[in-house]
Parts: structure tokens; sequence; C-alpha cells
């Protein structure tokens, strides 16, 4: 299982008309990229937020988010959280809604 199919389908529902959001294979996962950067996505059951620095480490101080180490280096801007802490459709979408107000921060990608 290279990611959670039932999750990634709900997140696809968070971004339901929504325009420039892409799917791309990433991390042996899913990722979802808007405006082409990467904004969130799935490696196995783990959720995965692009937060930016500041976003990354107000994220880390709530519970069942944990530093995105997927190289074995923590990344600074990114989060893991664990399916805890997105069981409620109410959770994932506040979760996703962060990634992607970070993401259209950023200048877009052609």
């Amino acid at each position: 299982m290279a990611y959670d199919e039932a999750t990634a389908e709900r997140i696809r529902n968070v971004f339901k008309g929504r325009r420039n959001v892409a799917e791309k294979k990433m991390f042996g996962g899913i990722a979802f990229m808007f405006n082409g950067h990467m904004c969130c996505g799935l490696v196995k059951d783990k959720l995965v937020l692009r937060l930016g620095e500041e976003g990354a480490a107000k994220a880390l101080k709530r519970k069942h988010a944990r530093p995105m180490d997927f190289t074995g280096k923590p990344m600074k801007t990114m989060v893991y959280v664990d399916p805890a802490g997105y069981r409620n459709d109410g959770d994932l979408k506040a979760w996703v809604k962060l990634a992607a107000e970070y993401a259209a921060t950023l200048k877009p990608k052609k």
C-alpha cells in the first residue's frame, strides 16, 4: 500500500471545485499540487502537509503532528499528521486548508 486511497478521495473532496489543483505521485505516495506547488499528500496512512517554517512550527504544537522525516532528517517546512489527527472530515479539511493557504502564498508555477 503506497497510500490510503480512501483518504486520498476525502482530500479530493476538500479540493472539489477548486482550480489549479493536480495530483502527482511523490514520496512513494500521492501529492496534491496547488498552482504547481506541493500542498499536501499521503504517504501510506500519514497526511503530509507543506506549511512553511512558521506554519510547521505551529502545527507541531498540535496533537498527532510530527516533523516529516522522510529522508531521515526532519524537514522544517513540512509535517506528518497521524490518522487519529484527521479521522473526521472537519479535521482533515482544517489541515488541508492550512496547506492550501500556504501554497497560495507561493508564486504560481507554469
